[in-house]
């Protein structure tokens, strides 16, 4: 039967929706450690654990076939831990560089000899 212009589309059957699947906690976790670890929060240990945990909850999530989400969440842990390993990695490179490139290394730093002094007070 065609519809005719201007009638109203069919009505959807009554009853309840299918349950939505619960978010998988392991991908939460991921997602709150990569953060915390680009913030500077949990520098390296949140940034490790965020990756831990985001393949993790990846892994149990296809596993369970639809009955657990939050895909999105561990992939956003995963994507946010390894953008901030690699920022880490070129402060790193960047002040081993800086080392090398000025004369005398870093004790030729008038600011990373005042930042020294003030460490050996600690």
């Amino acid at each position: 039967m065609a519809q005719q212009y201007g009638s109203y589309p069919p009505q959807p059957p009554y009853g309840y929706p299918p349950p939505a699947p619960q978010t998988n906690g392991l991908a939460i976790a991921s997602l709150v450690l990569s953060l915390l670890g680009l913030v500077g929060v949990l520098p390296f240990l949140g940034t490790v654990l965020g990756l831990i945990f985001g393949y993790s909850a990846r892994n149990q999530i296809v596993q369970s076939q639809g009955t657990q989400g939050g895909e999105g969440l561990a992939k956003a842990g995963i994507i946010i831990g390894w953008v901030t390993l690699g920022i880490w990695a070129l402060g790193i490179c960047a002040a081993l560089i800086f080392a090398v490139a000025v004369p005398g290394g870093l004790t030729g730093c008038a600011l990373c000899a005042e930042l020294e002094s003030l460490l050996q007070g600690y």
